[in-house]
């Protein structure tokens, strides 16, 4: 009987500023020949929050046309948490690109990422990696009681700041709520269930001084799970504050996103927003990655 095919991977930590902080990731290289199911079946294994499966881009060259044309992107990545698969997800490119780098797959600098929002750049060095977002999307979203209701806490505890539906490629429900009731915040799944949330919320209370937000981020496709660090909702907290006055509305603004703490993993998510009529018309997120573990993993039979 022939040997069980097996792929190479790495555990890393992303948006971390030391081994076992941030949000940690599975990286599976030369995952070419996986079928949705088998991708599907390994992100359980793994039982991380994300899994990225990397391989060689599919999208050809928009600027030179016809069957010569190169490919637009320097690479693919499917995206999976144990249940779904994603589109696109911050803390998974940030975390594959710099893999891809590190262990010198692809060299250092513009990386193009073929996902399924698209291609989108990221610039990486030898820290981490900078991620460019999607196209700024914004919608109103449920009243903010409704969402304080949603995740265990009071109309009180809401700062009265409207709670928008905000993205650059995956859209959050952004709940500002007091510094005290962060950390009180508990989903209600049926609740939430029953809300136009997009992917999910994010719970935060914001500092305008050190232009810092402290973030607890609940997703749909963690069953309403917490998430350590996540980049798409870091990148659509800017397209939040944008449109609430609490970042200026021309020019590019500097924040942070603070997250991961109360699950004994900190995170620290350098973001900026370009803004435009008072209006986001771009976001990055940056932070650090720091290698964990590697192997090889068996690849299912179906």
């Amino acid at each position: 009987m022939a040997a069980p095919v097996e792929l190479d991977y790495e555990v890393v930590d992303v948006f971390a500023g030391q081994a076992f902080a941030g949000n940690p990731l599975a990286v599976v290289f030369d995952a070419d020949g996986l079928t949705t199911a088998q991708c599907q079946a390994l992100a359980n294994e793994f039982h991380l929050s994300e899994t990225s499966f990397l391989s060689a881009p599919t999208e050809p060259d928009a600027d030179r046309p016809g069957s010569a044309a190169g490919p637009q992107a320097d690479y693919r990545v499917r995206i999976f948490t144990p249940f779904a698969e994603l589109p696109f997800a911050g803390h998974p490119s940030v975390g594959a690109a710099h893999t891809l780098v590190r262990t010198g797959r692809l060299p250092a600098g513009t990386l193009r990422q073929e996902c399924g929002a698209g291609v989108l750049d990221l610039v990486v060095d030898a820290d981490g990696a900078t991620l460019s977002g999607g196209r700024p999307t914004l919608q109103d979203g449920p009243a903010p009681a409704e969402l304080a209701a949603a995740v265990g806490l009071a109309a009180s505890d809401a700062t009265g700041v409207p709670a928008d539906v905000a993205g650059c490629g995956l859209p959050f429900a952004y709940l500002s709520v007091s510094p005290e009731a962060v950390d009180r915040a508990v989903p209600d799944r049926s609740l939430l269930a029953g809300l136009d949330v997009g992917e999910g919320i994010s719970v935060l209370s914001w500092d305008a001084a050190s232009a810092t937000a402290r973030a607890r981020v609940f997703a749909a496709d963690l069953g309403w799970g917490e998430d350590p660090a996540t980049g798409s909702a870091a990148l659509g907290t800017g397209v939040w504050l944008v449109r609430r006055g609490l970042l200026a509305g021309e020019g590019t603004s500097s924040y942070t996103v603070r997250q991961g703490e109360r699950l004994g993993r900190p995170s620290v998510l350098e973001c900026t927003v370009t803004a435009a009529g008072r209006r986001a018309v771009a976001a990055t997120v940056r932070g650090a990655v720091v290698p964990i573990a590697r192997g090889r993993i068996r690849v299912p039979l179906w």
